[in-house]
């Protein structure tokens, strides 16, 4: 959001003057749609299908579009070729005509003024002459196709209706979302209704925080339906934003501070028993940004209330280690620790992982997923020595009981819900929290979904990362890509084909990972081809897996089950099938998965789309590895819902707050959240002392 300058602004009302003349006091914002003009209990009920029960609602529904009609022109002003303009007339003829074949036609509409007739056509569109009728007023918009006669091709046309409030006919008139049986109309109608008797009664939430220059509430309801110009509803849409995101930063800033009130950290000040061996047993050195990252984190885990904090990273950063020295800490301390993850297979890996670190230092590392649990039933020792707990969702079942938790972590913390965060926290007594993620999180994201937490970055890559190389060919080189990859696999590389479906989808646009099998095993013949997808078993996974990582299978067909966790240096090449079906920041993941070693790595993506816009997306996948970059483009072109999943992650829905470009109004939320928060907490406590 750039900075509101309010010389573009017309001079601000000192008195709105909405309240008319004969005002029902009776009617409130909350007060049923009914309670206005011309909405009975049939009409209510198409509202209804809008959203819309009470007048509120109906005040918080924001226009798609504003139509300019300040600027009407006669007809007989039209008079250059490429002219745009809003004119207004009367439908005096109109008609189709078909070509001799009648494989082709021409809806011809013609309307007049009074200075002139116009002539305006749509091709190829027979299903458009019910719209119109003979003596229906209609304003115009588009540009000018011919001068002699005038004509304009497919134009915008708006019919005003004889119910049609006059005070619409020459200003800046909204655009609302649509019912079957509801017309703009009667939306107009009614909104105008609903701004003139309560817009001036709304009362913003926590009023006495400041909003940075916006108008007062009722101004920006006005301005949002019936501005007076064309800058106005962006800025209305400004200030309602702000209003949705100070909500949702206060209830996290609550959330934190009740936390600080209520939580006595768990002590883990560490002593260097593990951690000191463990990174002196590696065979390189920590980079600079996990260290920095460490220190803040030794810190957190030293403060009087407990860690909330977030690890990001991007894929191949190191995240995973730091979490190791992290645990380390908490258990020199003498506490356990729980990780929990995402998808068995992660958490299988995890498993192998932590045990080839940890066990050596004579830590016990257990599993507990749905399909293998190492924990035993039996009774624990006298004095237990920490253990460091990983799993599934399983970790949150009634039935799995570990003492004295002082940390969880959580990996890839998009997979889960807010809600289940917090029941895995509850298995300790306030332990400390490490949230992890490999999925690069634009800041307006992570200042939302993650507002409570602190945020530590790994902004920096080990030495020696081989660069990914990124292709993008079409279906019909897939016996050159396939000729690429026995290369590979002849020089001792191991490779992965990801297909977007299990089994083949209804209408057969999408690859499926079962139906390529057969055809690739003969492909790659006599290498082995595998295959993984969720619908195997615990054990049919863990096998393919294991004998992947062993080289006894050299080609993996997979799903995208292996976007996150796989660690597997010898797989040199991916090749992505459909994908065009994948957002960039899961083919971001997929693709990390490769270069996780020394050889030169190879991402090849498949697809035979031909909008601009999709290839666009995809060609500018090819040029960065940035996961930032990435991120922020993806959440520019899907958005942040179907980006992060809305219900896995947790994202609040909001009306008027757009994620993709409001971060200086998420900031702005949350430096007054946090002064809020802060200050009523220190009030109370400052009451409280003797």
């Amino acid at each position: 959001m750039e900075k509101l300058d309010r010389s573009i602004l017309p001079p601000r009302r000192t008195s709105l003057n909405v309240i008319p003349a004969r005002m029902d006091t009776t009617v409130t914002p909350d007060s049923p749609i009914t309670a206005l003009n011309g909405v009975g209990t049939q009409r209510a009920v198409l509202f209804e299908k809008l959203g819309v029960q009470t007048i509120r609602d109906l005040l918080l529904i924001a226009p798609r579009r504003f139509e300019d009609r300040r600027q009407v022109i006669s007809i007989a002003e039209l008079n250059e070729k490429g002219q745009t303009a809003m004119v207004r007339g009367r439908v005096v003829e109109m008609g189709t005509r078909y070509s001799s074949n009648r494989t082709r036609s021409q809806f011809l509409l013609v309307v007049d003024d009074g200075t002139a007739r116009l002539h305006c056509s749509w091709w190829n569109a027979p299903f458009i002459e019910k719209r119109f009728a003979r003596g229906q007023d209609l304003f115009i918009y588009g540009k000018v196709r011919t001068t002699k006669p005038r004509s304009i091709d497919h134009p915008d046309t708006t019919i005003l209706e004889p119910e049609e409030d006059p005070r619409m006919s020459q200003r800046l008139v909204p655009v609302y979302p649509l019912t079957e049986g509801l017309k703009q109309y009667m939306i107009r109608s009614v909104a105008w209704q609903a701004v003139e008797l309560c817009g001036y009664l709304l009362i913003a939430p926590h009023p006495e925080l400041p909003r940075a220059g916006l108008p007062s509430l009722p101004e920006a309801i006005r301005w949002l339906h019936f501005p007076d110009d064309p800058n106005q509803p962006e800025i209305a849409r400004q200030r309602l934003a702000l209003d949705e995101l100070i909500e949702m930063q206060i209830k996290m800033q609550v959330r934190r501070c009740n936390l600080e009130a209520q939580a006595r950290a768990i002590p883990c000040p560490g002593t260097h028993e593990f951690v000191r061996p463990f990174l002196s047993g590696l065979p390189f050195e920590l980079t600079e940004a996990q260290t920095n990252v460490l220190r803040e984190i030794r810190q957190a885990l030293n403060d009087p209330v407990p860690m909330r904090r977030l690890l990001q990273g991007d894929v191949g950063s190191g995240k995973t280690l730091v979490a190791a020295c992290t645990a380390l800490m908490v258990m020199e301390s003498g506490f356990s620790t729980l990780l929990m993850a995402p998808t068995e297979i992660l958490a299988n890996q995890h498993y192998e992982i932590f045990k080839r670190w940890f066990e050596p230092l004579g830590l016990p590392v257990h599993l507990q997923t749905g399909g293998q649990k190492t924990l035993g039933a039996e009774r624990p020792p006298s004095k237990p020595k920490p253990t460091l707990v990983i799993g599934t969702h399983a970790l949150v079942s009634d039935k799995f009981k570990l003492e004295k938790v002082g940390l969880v972590i959580i990996d890839e913390q998009h997979k889960f819900g807010v809600a289940q965060r917090e029941e895995l926290l509850r298995k300790g007594f306030y332990p400390h929290l490490l949230v992890m993620t490999a999925t690069p999180i634009p800041r307006t994201l992570g200042l939302t979904l993650y507002g409570d937490l602190d945020i530590s970055l790994i902004d920096q890559l080990p030495p020696g990362r081989r660069q990914i190389k990124t292709f993008l060919r079409s279906p019909d080189k897939l016996p050159q890509v396939w000729e690429f990859v026995r290369k590979e696999l002849a020089q001792d590389r191991q490779a992965y084909i990801v297909y977007p479906r299990v089994d083949e989808d209804q209408d057969g646009t999408a690859k499926a990972v079962v139906l390529e099998l057969e055809s690739l095993q003969r492909v790659f013949h006599p290498y082995r081809v595998g295959i993984l997808h969720g619908r195997l078993s615990s054990s049919e996974k863990e096998a393919v897996m294991r004998d992947f990582q062993v080289k006894r299978v050299h080609v993996l067909l997979a799903t995208p089950l292996i976007e996150v966790g796989i660690d597997m240096p010898n797989a040199s090449v991916m090749v992505i099938e459909n994908a065009e079906m994948f957002g960039l920041a899961q083919l971001h993941q997929l693709r990390g998965r490769i270069g996780r070693g020394t050889n030169a790595s190879y991402c090849i993506l498949i697809t035979d789309a031909r909008q601009a816009v999709t290839l666009s997306r995809l060609e500018l996948f090819t040029k960065t590895t940035d996961g930032f970059k990435i991120a922020e483009a993806d959440l520019q072109i899907r958005g942040p819902g179907e980006l992060l999943g809305q219900q896995q992650s947790g994202l609040p829905e909001f009306k008027f707050a757009d994620l993709q470009k409001d971060l200086e109004l998420i900031k702005l939320a949350r430096t007054l959240a946090i002064a809020k928060v802060r200050g009523h907490a220190q009030s109370i406590q400052s009451k409280n002392q003797p």
